[in-house]
């Protein structure tokens, strides 16, 4: 029912991932060039010698992941129904649940039940 959160959540783990791989190998390719490593002779066939390559492969994963990221939060924006707009509230735009009843004018205790129900739906959608 709410596959685009679990869509949304899997794409942001991997930019993550994608984010950590590029920031260590940019941080091993500076140890070659001006670090610890940089006197030393690499071998045409090491990894280090392949690195720039390899950063490269990783920034260009990154932009993709990052224009998938921007198309599904176009595309949730568009979904209709209070639970779409609860869960795009709270768990892509990072609000509380009280900031998100008051931007949708409802109560926050009919936020909060209604986010328990969804919960409620998703983990026996999961079961079965």
């Amino acid at each position: 029912m709410f596959e685009w959160l679990q869509d949304y959540h899997k794409l942001e783990d991997e930019i993550i991932y994608l984010e950590n791989n590029l920031y260590r190998a940019n941080r091993e390719l500076g140890r070659w060039i001006e670090g610890d490593l940089a006197k030393l002779k690499i071998h045409p066939e090491s990894s280090a010698a392949k690195l720039e390559e390899h950063i490269e492969r990783i920034e260009h994963e990154l932009a993709c992941k990052m224009n998938d990221l921007h198309d599904v939060k176009s595309l949730i924006k568009r979904f209709r129904g209070i639970e779409h707009q609860i869960l795009y509230g709270k768990y892509v735009e990072g609000k509380t649940l009280e900031r998100v009843a008051e931007d949708l004018g409802y109560s926050s205790q009919y936020i909060y039940a209604k986010h328990a129900q969804i919960k409620r739906m998703i983990t026996f959608a999961d079961k079965v």
